[in-house]
């Protein structure tokens, strides 16, 4: 998914300082060259009927938009599901948006349930140039066994595009997407697409399998840990993936995950000199945290440090979140400083209140030390 939205993001103009949204993407100009580059490759292709389907798109979001382009396509192309599967594929190299072109599949998912082998063939062709992550949902949703054994064989494919396609499509909670609520229940399924991709050379692959074994830690911890315990942790490309794959059960100090990277053992050290400056600050200021790690071990260990800040929230509560700081081999007796500057500011995701917000240190999933800043809006 975060391809897809890098997708979203580096194809909307910005020719000012404030980034259009995202959702900007399929704006007038996008629409109108689909309709030319559509007609160039189906000079039967009613351009104006397209437009006109397209309506006001002022109230639409992003995916919104691009189910419509999907609708619309459907209402001015003239042939039947595989004569218009054709065009698309003629038409996916023309257009100049990676993210538009994920369009085309949409209306493969949308129009070709009753054409598998068809709708399977475009999916793994279109993904190439956008990506089919979304569309191969709904063939999963409708038959979960047929479609997961045509993805199987997508993750022994070539090309990267369509190997990732295997195990992103697959994402039990793949965000902007609906959930796949019989692998949330039971990953078991997936289990040959993640094995054939855990060593993928493809970094853009890797990621894909570290996802979806972190939504899988999501519903199913012993599952994911059972699985990745099992893959050969010495080859560097299935430790990446582990480590990533299980950074929401580090994150909440899981022992099992911990030893997976190994920082299963106690921390033992001794925490000094913590502080937060500065204690008080308004909205949109930065904090600096800062503090000393002293080895007490006798021999070298592997720290996992991470930071949580409660966040106050509307009703006066306060809720941690946990962020990744970083992860250190300490010698014997050393020391280490460690700093970090953070942003307090609102966002999509996270609006702030004010209030007493107090900030943990944890090492290999314990907490070590804490301190506290005072937020005035």
């Amino acid at each position: 998914m975060q391809k897809a939205k890098q997708k979203a993001e580096q194809d909307t103009e910005q020719p000012s300082e404030t980034a259009p949204a995202l959702k900007e993407i399929f704006n007038a100009q996008r629409i109108r060259h689909i309709a030319e580059e559509t007609r160039l490759v189906c000079p039967s292709f009613d351009s104006k009927r397209f437009l006109a389907s397209m309506g006001d798109l002022d109230a639409l979001s992003l995916m919104a938009r691009l189910r419509r382009v999907a609708e619309s396509l459907h209402v001015a192309l003239p042939g039947d599901f595989r004569s218009n599967v054709k065009v698309l594929r003629a038409l996916a190299p023309r257009l100049n948006s990676g993210f538009v072109t994920m369009a085309l599949p949409e209306y493969v998912a949308l129009y070709g349930a009753e054409d598998f082998e068809t709708s399977m063939d475009a999916l793994k062709y279109l993904t190439t140039f956008g990506s089919s992550e979304f569309a191969v949902r709904h063939f999963l949703q409708r038959d979960l066994p047929r479609t997961l054994a045509v993805m199987q064989t997508w993750a022994h494919d070539d090309n990267e595009h369509v190997r990732r396609l295997a195990s992103e499509g697959s994402r039990p909670r793949l965000p902007w997407s609906f959930q796949i609520k019989p692998l949330m229940a039971d990953p078991t399924p997936i289990a040959p697409i993640l094995d054939a991709l855990r060593a993928d050379p493809s970094l853009y692959v890797r990621r894909s399998v570290a996802n979806s074994l972190n939504d899988i830690t999501k519903d199913n911890p012993s599952w994911a840990l059972d699985c990745i315990e099992q893959w050969p942790l010495d080859d560097a490309a299935t430790a990446w993936i582990a480590k990533h794959a299980l950074r929401s059960l580090i994150k909440k100090g899981n022992a099992r995950a911990l030893a997976v990277i190994g920082a299963g053992a106690e921390a033992r050290v001794m925490l000094s000199g913590l502080a937060v400056s500065p204690a008080v600050i308004t909205l949109g200021q930065t904090i600096e945290l800062s503090f000393d790690l002293s080895s007490t071990a006798g021999e070298a260990q592997r720290l996992v440090i991470d930071y949580a800040i409660h966040y106050v929230k509307k009703s006066g509560r306060a809720a941690a979140k946990v962020f990744k700081l970083k992860t250190l081999e300490l010698e014997a007796g050393a020391g280490a400083r460690v700093q970090k500057r953070q942003s307090i500011a609102n966002f999509t995701t996270r609006t702030h209140y004010p209030g007493r917000h107090e900030v943990e240190i944890l090492v290999n999933g314990q907490v070590h030390g804490k301190t506290a800043f005072e937020l005035e809006v």
